[in-house]
């Protein structure tokens, strides 16, 4: 058994309302090497909870998640640089690196809930679980 996080991805289509529509889940599982994202979309609950709520966008945002997820989203920066407290840090692209953009929280539509973890021997398996659990 190996541990992972996740995080459900939410659609939050008025901030100010804090309503949301849970739309897709990430996990990460560093002993399997696997980051993924799976996502769907019920336009028939995003259309009562917000009738002008431009899902192509939702979508973008959604398949840009995937290419973050798949290392696709920045390729060419290997390494970077970042300035804290406690002088300057060098940063990766690895698939630590990216579950920690997309876990952290955020004020637009697309938004990470909490971070929840759990134990599996097949990540993609327990990606897809969650989604039919977590999302419909």
């Amino acid at each position: 058994m190996n541990p992972y996080q996740y995080v459900v991805l939410r659609c939050v289509p008025r901030v100010e309302r804090e309503e949301f529509v849970n739309v897709g889940v990430v996990v990460y599982c560093p002993e399997q090497q696997f980051l993924g994202c799976a996502w769907r979309l019920d336009e028939e609950r995003l259309r009562a909870l917000a009738p002008e709520l431009d899902l192509a966008h939702v979508r973008a945002a959604l398949a840009a998640v995937e290419m973050v997820c798949a290392g696709e989203a920045h390729n060419g920066y290997g390494e970077a640089t970042r300035a804290t407290a406690y002088g300057v840090r060098v940063l990766g692209d690895t698939q630590s690196s990216r579950f920690g953009f997309l876990k952290a929280p955020r004020s637009t539509v697309l938004q990470p809930g909490p971070v929840h973890g759990g134990v599996t021997v097949d990540a993609p398996a327990e990606l897809e679980r969650l989604l039919a659990r977590l999302v419909g």
